[in-house]
């Protein structure tokens, strides 16, 4: 079963590794990711960041989701990770099971597309007007979208940001 599954454009590294997997009580890691599941130094620095003690997996989206419709992975913990709110869309709309959507940081890394800067949402949430649609059509998926970079912090409710998903908010 998916314990958490997050959207962290860094995927994995020391919060993951050390707060959020112990949170979840993951037993597994599955990076959702076309990039890194096609770079091999990518990859290798993902499984070196990942905790010891939790099998990881990094995959193109499309196998994640296919992986995660395999019934044995009900009895498991899974810690699910993408990178961006485009493919937890597609995961959201093509996965059953999960239980909410906690985003943590997503848009610093990449501050500008095609030379236009992000506008800051939330501390660590910077999107461009593509970005809010894609959190937007996540919304409508009707799962729970909660900010939280680390579980010590109080989850906020990401229609604050982007609205419901059925109307525009600026």
């Amino acid at each position: 079963m998916i314990a958490l599954f997050r959207i962290d454009e860094r995927l994995i590294h020391g919060q993951i590794a050390i707060k959020w997997a112990a949170e979840a009580k993951a037993d597994r890691i599955i990076v959702a990711n076309d990039a890194a599941a096609e770079n091999e130094l990518m990859k290798k620095s993902l499984l070196m960041a990942a905790p010891p003690t939790v099998k990881t997996i990094i995959l193109p989206v499309d196998k994640a989701i296919e992986l995660l419709g395999d019934p044995r992975c009900g009895s498991l913990r899974i810690l699910l990770l993408a990178n961006g709110p485009k493919d937890a869309c597609r995961i959201a709309e093509n996965v059953d099971g999960i239980p909410y959507i906690n985003v943590g940081n997503y848009g610093r890394i990449a501050a500008q597309k095609d030379g236009a800067p992000r506008k800051a949402y939330a501390n660590n949430i910077y999107c461009n007007d593509e970005d809010v649609v894609c959190f937007r059509q996540l919304l409508r998926t009707g799962l729970k979208c909660i900010y939280q970079t680390i579980p010590e912090e109080p989850a906020v409710d990401v229609t604050k940001y982007f609205g419901d998903g059925r109307k525009e908010k600026d």
